[in-house]
């Protein structure tokens, strides 16, 4: 069965903003399924836009700032 994104529910989205890049905490409960904790990692650009990366290594500073979006994320689960 494919990914079908009108089946994927957000109920949780808090962001961490820095100057060149953001981790968005998130839950999600894809077709009333079991709720999963989502971090991505989304970079800008030349442009100035934002785009989808890798999460990839995160920083201790990065870690302190997503810790307590991602207590308050688990309080939703």
């Amino acid at each position: 069965m494919p990914y079908d994104p009108s089946l994927d529910d957000q109920i949780f989205s808090k962001t961490y903003d820095q100057e060149n890049t953001k981790l968005v905490v998130s839950i999600y409960a894809y077709n009333n399924g079991p709720k999963k904790l989502q971090i991505t990692r989304e970079n800008k650009d030349t442009h100035g836009n934002f785009r989808f990366t890798k999460l990839g290594r995160v920083s201790k500073e990065e870690i302190t700032a997503i810790l307590p979006l991602i207590n308050e994320a688990i309080k939703s689960m």
